[in-house]
């Protein structure tokens, strides 16, 4: 049967439209696909670039070198040295424990080195952890050669910490160490390069307290590796920024010196230039090498350190704080001549003890010094003088006094806890200890006991005011990247001169009259004679019944309980260059143990090396040649000018 026209003309008409409904979808699809080809290929073109490229190509964080560090004539005190080193990255390590135990079988791994990779890889999956370093050309060879069999491990070139005069430094410049959870707590620094794991930050001194100078900033490097994850090539480098250099005050010849004159003692002692407020020579004994601990300390070094009763990890010249006793005196005198207390030439009768409120006050002299007046009294060093000057002048001036010459004030040298001592006063005591002021703290305070404490760089910059009459504070960093830092010279302090000069006067009466307390550790040469105070500090208040059985020699005593030994000084008297303070932990009378040390080390400062003998007394000259004979000192041979920092 025939389909008739009107049968066949439907037909072809919806045909017609299912086409063109099909057409339509099919364009729409080419055109949905075409718009995302172009999205892709040219507007995302960048960001699918970046996800291809980090398939074959990983991206390194560069450390930068650290910066060095020089001493005032650019001998080195800290440097870089090149070391090999094995690095893993754990995602191109596959099985990280398999590709460590066959690397062990290459280089030295012990246990727990194997067990602080694994820790350390865990964190981070694309940051380069070292493995191992300090390795031998050989050892590096050896991984090179099996480098197939090691997938993420990579031997390098780095740079390690070194400090070429050891124990001589070791409290200024302290050392570096892998940056710890404690560091990132108390860091404010979103420095990449702080992630990096076991990379090293200053622990202590310089190195910690010019750390973010020292750091410089990262550079990066592009490698590309094939499929199992190899490097293939490196494509590009940027290198870091590298750290800045510094240019210390200190003389590295007179701190070996300072170092080797203590040597045997638990003591300290800072040698300041007078000009500029330079730190010459800032040294505690005992001391430690400080490459130790960039390089790993043994548990048994670090023990050792640990329970040294001597404290070798402390840096006694800045940290410690010590009753500053009879050195203290030029404070309490320069207090009650500028508040017009007393008159120089008025005498105190000092018959061996002062009574007050029903407390007797020993003199050292147990028989007394009669009528004494202020050159006197500083001269022999009288301590009744002084408890009646401290009842007349008030602990309030005392204590003005002592913060204008650099006592109870922390001084900004970038060293590890520095102290800031102690000026006590009235609103203090009422603060901290929740007590009155009595009369008796102020007698104590008089002669430097009681409250009062002081570090021996406070008490070197207290006779470098008292020797120039300026406001001298220490500087350290002499220079950073060639920039010369501020001078420590000072304004003036506002001191009547006069009173100044008379405390001058005797204290030079101290070191070259007679009957002066450290006659016999003088200086002959009439153009570098030196002004100096001694002083006897307690550590325990002497009961009665022992003063009564003559228990009073620290001989007699437990060496913790003998009294601290101190000496302050300046030199040439006409024409100040350096003040010195020494710090003799229990070493009894400042004049036996103190002072012949400042001497030698005043001398060797003076001198710019070994003094002749003719500069000593002449019945201890056969005495001093001995001791220089003894001493070993360090052979530092400074660079060429050009090469100096």
């Amino acid at each position: 049967m025939k389909r008739a026209p009107k049968d066949t003309a439907a037909s072809a008409r919806k045909i017609n439209r299912r086409a063109l409904v099909l057409g339509a979808a099919q364009v729409g699809i080419v055109g949905a696909l075409g718009l995302r080809m172009r999205s892709m290929q040219i507007e995302q073109a960048d960001q699918y670039r970046l996800l291809a490229d980090e398939n074959r190509i990983n991206i390194h964080l560069l450390p930068p070198p650290r910066g060095l560090i020089f001493d005032t004539n650019g001998i080195p005190l800290g440097s870089n040295e090149q070391n090999y080193r094995i690095v893993m990255v754990r995602e191109d390590a596959g099985n990280v424990e398999d590709v460590l135990a066959r690397l062990s079988r290459l280089v030295p791994l012990t246990p727990e080195a194997i067990e602080k990779a694994l820790e350390e890889l865990s964190r981070s999956a694309f940051v380069p952890v070292t493995i191992a370093d300090r390795l031998t050309w050989e050892d590096v060879a050896r991984v090179a050669v099996n480098a197939p069999a090691l997938p993420g491990v990579i031997a390098e070139v780095g740079l390690s910490r070194s400090y070429p005069m050891k124990e001589d430094m070791a409290h200024v410049v302290g050392y570096v160490g892998p940056v710890s959870d404690y560091d990132l707590g108390r860091i404010d620094d979103n420095d990449p390069l702080l992630r990096i794991p076991r990379f090293q930050i200053g622990k202590t001194g310089v190195e910690n307290k010019m750390e973010r100078s020292l750091r410089g900033s990262a550079g990066s490097r592009r490698i590309e590796v094939n499929a199992v994850g190899r490097v293939m090539r490196e494509l590009d480098r940027q290198e870091g920024e590298a750290g800045a250099n510094l240019q210390l005050s200190v003389d590295a010849r007179l701190q070996n010196y300072l170092q080797v004159r203590l040597n045997g003692e638990s003591a300290s002692a800072v040698v300041i230039d007078l000009d500029n407020g330079d730190l010459r020579a800032i040294g505690s004994a005992p001391t430690f090498d400080p490459n130790k601990f960039v390089r790993g300390i043994s548990v048994a070094d670090w023990r050792g350190l640990n329970e040294d009763k001597y404290l070798p990890l402390s840096a006694k010249a800045v940290q410690g704080a010590y009753p500053p006793g009879s050195t203290f005196k030029m404070v309490t005198a320069l207090a009650a001549l500028e508040n017009g207390d007393i008159d120089p030439e008025e005498t105190v009768s000092c018959r061996g003890h002062l009574d007050v409120s029903d407390v007797r006050f020993h003199c050292w002299k147990r028989g007394g010094h009669g009528n004494i007046n202020l050159h006197e009294s500083l001269k022999q060093s009288c301590d009744v003088y002084y408890y009646d000057l401290g009842q007349r002048v008030g602990i309030d001036k005392i204590a003005e006094m002592a913060r204008k010459l650099g006592i109870g004030v922390k001084h900004d040298v970038p060293l590890s806890a520095v102290s800031s001592g102690l000026a006590p006063d009235k609103a203090w005591k009422a603060e901290v200890r929740g007590e009155e002021w009595r009369i008796g703290d102020s007698v104590n305070a008089s002669i430097g006991q009681g409250y009062v404490l002081a570090s021996p760089l406070q008490l070197a910059i207290m006779t470098a005011r008292i020797a120039t009459g300026r406001s001298v504070t220490p500087r350290l960093v002499r220079a950073i990247d060639g920039v010369e830092q501020p001078s420590g010279a000072g304004e003036p302090l506002g001191v009547n001169e006069n009173y100044l000069r008379r405390v001058r006067q005797a204290m030079y009466a101290v070191s070259n009259h007679n009957r002066g307390t450290a006659f016999s550790t003088r200086i002959v040469e009439d153009d570098l004679r030196m002004a100096g105070k001694t002083g006897t500090s307690q550590v325990r208040r002497i009961a009665a019944a022992e003063r009564a059985a003559g228990v009073t020699r620290n001989e007699d005593l437990p060496w913790e309980r003998r009294d601290h030994a101190l000496f302050v000084s300046f030199a040439p008297f006409d024409n100040p260059k350096y003040a010195v303070a020494v710090v003799v932990e229990h070493g009894g009378g400042g004049s036996v143990a103190a002072a012949p040390i400042a001497r030698d080390i005043m001398l060797q400062a003076l001198y710019d090396g070994t003094p002749p003998l003719s500069a000593y007394p002449s019945g201890d000259q056969a005495r001093i040649a001995e001791q220089q004979n003894r001493l070993e000192l360090r052979e530092i041979v400074a660079p060429p000018s050009s090469d100096r920092a």
